[in-house]
Formats: C-alpha cells, sequence, structure tokens
C-alpha cells in the first residue's frame, strides 16, 4: 500500500508552535507522517509531498516524490492534543483523469461518494494510504469554467488533524479555532482554524471515531 512519509508546507514554524504543536526545528510529526515547514518564501500552501509503494510520481500534476524512507512509528499526541493526519484534500477540474492517475499510480481507491458536500463539491473519491487518507474533490463545474477549463492540473488543499478530545484542542487554539460541529461522517465532529492562525493551509480539527482510533 502507497504511505505518506512526509508532506511539505509553505508554513512559518513558529506559527505551527504557536498554536501547541512540538516542533523540532522546521518539522512537526504528526502520528506517522512529517511535516516538513518550508517556510511562507517557498511558496504557498501545500507545496507537495513524498510517498512510498507507489509507481510513478505522475499524480496529475499533485508535487509527488517517490520515498524509499522506512515507515516511521506515531508519534505521540502534541500538547494540543493532536494525534494524527485524518486526511490530505486535493482538488480536481477533471475528476475522472485524476483518479485514473492516481490509480495507475499505486493509490488504492476505496469508494467514490457522488452526493454533493455541504460545500458544493458534485463528487468525492477516497484513497486509503495506510493511517491517512486523500480526499480528492471534484471541482465545482461553474468553478471549472471559472478558471480556465478542465485542462488544469489536480492541486492540493488542506489538511483535516485527528484530535483525542476536540473541546479540548479547540480550546486550546483559541482564539483561532472554530466552534465544534457535526461532521458528515456519522458521530464525529469538526472544527476549522480561522486565518487568524496564520497558516498557509485550511486546516481542519476532527474527533476520532471508531474506525479512526484503529489506526491512532
Amino acid at each position: 500500500m502507497a504511505t505518506i512519509q512526509e508532506i511539505r508546507l509553505a508554513d512559518d514554524p513558529r506559527s505551527w508552535a504557536a498554536l501547541g504543536f512540538a516542533v523540532e526545528g522546521d518539522r512537526v510529526a504528526v502520528g506517522g507522517v512529517g511535516l516538513h515547514l518550508a517556510g511562507p518564501g517557498a511558496g504557498g500552501g501545500i507545496l507537495g509531498w513524498a510517498l512510498r509503494g507507489i509507481e510513478t510520481a505522475e499524480l496529475d500534476g499533485l508535487p509527488t516524490s517517490i520515498s524509499s524512507a522506512p515507515e516511521q512509528a506515531p508519534a505521540g499526541p502534541h500538547p494540543n492534543g493532536v494525534l494524527a493526519i485524518d486526511h490530505i484534500v486535493a482538488i480536481s477540474p477533471a475528476f475522472e483523469r485524476s483518479v485514473a492517475a492516481l490509480q495507475a499510480a499505486g493509490l488504492d481507491l476505496r469508494r467514490i461518494r457522488e452526493e454533493p458536500t455541504p460545500a458544493g463539491a458534485p463528487r468525492q473519491a477516497f484513497f486509503r494510504l495506510g493511517p491517512e487518507i486523500l480526499e480528492l474533490v471534484a471541482e465545482p463545474g461553474e468553478v471549472t469554467a471559472e478558471k480556465g477549463g478542465p485542462e488544469r492540473p489536480a492541486r492540493f488543499w488542506g489538511l483535516a488533524l485527528l484530535v483525542e478530545d476536540l473541546d479540548a484542542t479547540v480550546a486550546a487554539m483559541e482564539p483561532h479555532a472554530g466552534a465544534p460541529r457535526a461532521a458528515v461522517q456519522p458521530g464525529r465532529r469538526i472544527a476549522t482554524l480561522s486565518r487568524s492562525a496564520g497558516l498557509a493551509v485550511p486546516v481542519a480539527l476532527m474527533s476520532v471515531g471508531a474506525a479512526e482510533r484503529a489506526h491512532v
């Protein structure tokens, strides 16, 4: 199975430290995945990732490198209560094309959700990458038309992090975390970080469900 070794972000390590993450230099270990905080001068948002166990790094435009690094034992909880990465979100203007490219690279497609999301995405595909999930979201048609058509590549968008006690983590990150609300997944809750957190990517916090607890 393909797994995530590292995710590179255009973030200042001090922003993550201020939110209660245990930062070592420009690195944060979240579960078994390393976050490399390359700084705002490196670009914007999620700069790319390194995957083990893939056939090719051609993932329909998602910046990818192939890693031979061994899997690491999951890191312990952070002072703010974050345990691991739940999922990483990518958006595609050509959903079927991106799904085919990800499968050809060796990513494990688990299901496709055909129902629109609350945010308006018409479809979603979920790929299992060890404990983590890649959530590929179909770009709404009107957005695709506005941005120049479906020939554009897929792109990374944001992260969702698993926490043991969502209320405690939200309190630890005040005033930057919004109020918890029901998530799409039954029995789980979610909260989002605001722009005031100073992060380069949208970040959500999610409570641990029964299935996720087995991977933590």
